[in-house]
């Protein structure tokens, strides 16, 4: 498919009027009403402000790519709108935007605004492309443009005759976990820059469109080396062997040069993966220090662990509002806390195994969630199964260096026998030693927090609280979420969920209702996303305050911060408990010790919050004149 098939001649807007984002998106949207290409302003509306909330589709030097699959759109199009005067579109590099391409297509469309999402990155990421753009005076100069474009980037595939013998072939992977424009811009720029240095190469896009381009194994065996520009898992298994060089997708757009030079120099180090195991010994890349390791690692336990949460915790809670009405002995609740308790059965041994995955690969699943398994068994708890899981996973690999030298006649051997048997072996009788040290730490700490007095109480909820408005999901969140989770499992005291519980509700309830109160400090966008931010705040879902905290971080997540450990802390003051560990404020209502308790500890802390912010905050109309007039200059 080609831009022009779609770029209507009579969509575009060579005088666009809007200087402000929803101005700009309402000015577009009512040209493609009025020439007939969507059905329902409104909803087409909504779908466009949906994913802007998630984050600007101004993707920077004077760029911008507002798109929807919408069932308002009869037909699809492209609108070409073209800003003299400069859009403040809360672009990614935080300039002007002059070139808006908005994408309309059909929900049936067959994911075709992500083929013209692609189409667009690689042509807008050339230099030449947009200031041809800046002369268009016409409709058909714009045509014109993208014509001549999709001329000269058809692709060719590198040549493999006597005249080209010598050059240097490399291939590369370029991906992007949910921004479409940054994989197509990275191969576009790793093409071009990889023409000007005389190198041949070929790049497979792995895109939300699936892999396109993909790499043949006869590329792959003649290329001088590999480049993977991802920031999302990439199969390398296929890369064995090869000097594989593998850095973020925004270094494939800004690096492209120094990537190119070093695998055509093979300056990577050689990629060996052995049965369900790879090794790389690239630090640069790995990026870092033994924390950032051991950190990884851990993330990954809990992040394969939160869905046993939340799916187990929230029928487990369901179940005890069933037996509140019917009864403990009804066939309802039996049977959804025999559900929710069964998905809790696997916290433990779920993130050990995961964790021992992170570290060792496939091979070390299997001791990983054997070791959770003991640990939740014998009274080590949560802190016993996850330093299992780290146990399992260095054991692991400690027992796939030691059958390095097996010969590869017998390398199936190693995966379906040896592997399981010796990890589960080896780490079955570490466990079995440490087991009764974290038993006794294990019982230490519950005794310590049965213990607590009121005024330490109040400060460890506090602690947990601030921590859970952080990062808003991110590590002090989680580890936070993680510390919480444990205590409730091993006691079932919903005590400190209490406190995790708030400290998450508060940061986006407070901020929903600062839009309200303090309407001048926040952009109609931002307004517009008030109301749903309440509603996730009160369903336990922190992450809705993310875009505000990005926007302006140290005032949004200071004032969430101190709201929350205030909340986090009365919570144990006045003796409320969740018994569950999702659920918000329903579960809250129905199930919480001293409920009403609970409820005036969100009402103080979202208050304080909301204050702080509102009055922190500056007002909009200033900040963006002064920033937009300091872009123009």
């Amino acid at each position: 498919m080609q831009i022009n098939d779609l770029l209507r001649k009579d969509l575009m807007i060579l005088d666009l009027q809007a200087t402000e984002k929803e101005a700009a998106i309402d000015e577009m949207i009512g040209r493609l009403s009025e020439k007939n290409v969507i059905s329902d302003k409104e909803t087409y509306k909504e779908g466009i402000m949906q994913r802007e909330a998630q984050t600007s589709t101004g993707l920077g030097d004077g760029v911008a790519m507002p798109h929807s699959k919408n069932k308002a759109v009869k037909e699809p199009a492209v609108l070409f709108a073209k800003s003299s005067k400069g859009v403040d579109y809360e672009s990614l590099d935080g300039q002007p935007t002059h070139y808006l391409f908005m994408i309309a297509a059909p929900e049936g469309g067959n994911d075709l605004h992500l083929q013209v999402l692609a189409s667009l990155s690689r042509k807008l990421v050339n230099p030449e492309v947009l200031e041809q753009l800046d002369q268009a005076s016409t409709p058909e100069d714009v045509q014109a443009i993208f014509a001549e474009s999709e001329e000269d980037t058809k692709e060719v595939a590198p040549s493999t005759d006597g005249e080209s013998a010598d050059k240097k072939f490399v291939v590369a992977v370029t991906a992007c976990p949910t921004g479409i424009a940054h994989t197509y811009m990275a191969e576009d720029a790793l093409k071009r820059k990889a023409d000007e240095m005389g190198v041949t190469i070929r790049v497979e896009t792995n895109g939300s469109d699936g892999a396109k381009n993909q790499l043949t194994a006869d590329e792959i065996r003649r290329a001088d080396g590999v480049i993977i520009a991802a920031d999302k898992k990439v199969e390398l298994a296929r890369f064995n062997g090869k000097h594989v060089l593998q850095r973020p997708v925004s270094e494939g757009i800004n690096k492209s040069e120094e990537l190119i030079t070093k695998a055509m120099n093979q300056q990577a180090p050689v990629l060996r993966i052995d049965g369900d195991s790879t090794e790389s010994n690239d630090s640069e890349d790995e990026g870092g220090s033994v924390w950032n390791t051991l950190y990884k690692d851990l993330m990954n336990g809990i992040s394969h662990m939160l869905p046993f949460v939340v799916g187990g915790g929230i029928i487990l809670a369901i179940s005890f509002i069933v037996e509140q009405f019917l009864g403990s002995e009804h066939v309802l609740f039996t049977s959804l806390n025999s559900i929710g308790g069964a998905a809790f059965q696997f916290l433990i041994p779920v993130l050990a195994g995961y964790i021992a995955y992170s570290i060792a690969d496939r091979p070390g699943l299997l001791p990983g969630m054997a070791a959770g398994f003991m640990a939740s068994q014998s009274g080590a708890g949560f802190l016993g199964g996850l330093i299992g899981g780290f146990v399992a996973g260095y054991l692991m690999n400690f027992v796939k260096k030691m059958l390095a030298g097996v010969p590869k006649a017998f390398a199936g051997l190693k995966t379906i026998l040896l592997f399981p048997v010796l990890g589960l072996l080896l780490t079955g009788i570490v466990m079995v030693l440490i087991i009764p040290i974290f038993t006794t730490i294990n019982e230490a700490m519950i005794g310590f927090l049965n213990n607590l007095g009121t005024g330490n109480a109040v400060l460890l909820g506090a602690v947990l609280g601030g921590m859970m408005a952080i990062d808003m999901g991110g590590p002090f969140n989680k580890a936070a979420y993680a510390f919480s989770i444990g205590i409730y499992t091993d006691t079932g005291d919903g005590s400190l969920m209490a406190a995790v519980m708030m400290g998450g509700m508060i940061p986006p309830l407070a901020i929903g209702l600062a839009t309200f109160i303090f309407r001048d400090k926040f952009t109609d966008l931002e307004k517009q996303s008030g109301g749903s931010n309440i509603v996730l705040g009160l369903s336990f879902i922190t992450e809705g305050a993310i875009p505000f905290a990005a926007a302006d971080p140290i005032r949004v997540i200071g004032s969430s911060i101190i709201g929350s450990a205030v909340g986090g802390g009365l919570t144990q003051l006045w003796g409320t408990s969740i018994p569950a560990p999702h659920g918000g404020a329903i579960v809250a209502l129905l199930l919480g010790e001293n409920r009403f308790l609970f409820f005036l500890a969100l009402i103080i802390g979202t208050a304080v919050s909301t204050l702080i912010l509102g009055i922190w905050k500056p007002k909009v109309e200033g900040t963006k004149k002064e920033a937009v007039a300091k872009n123009l200059v």
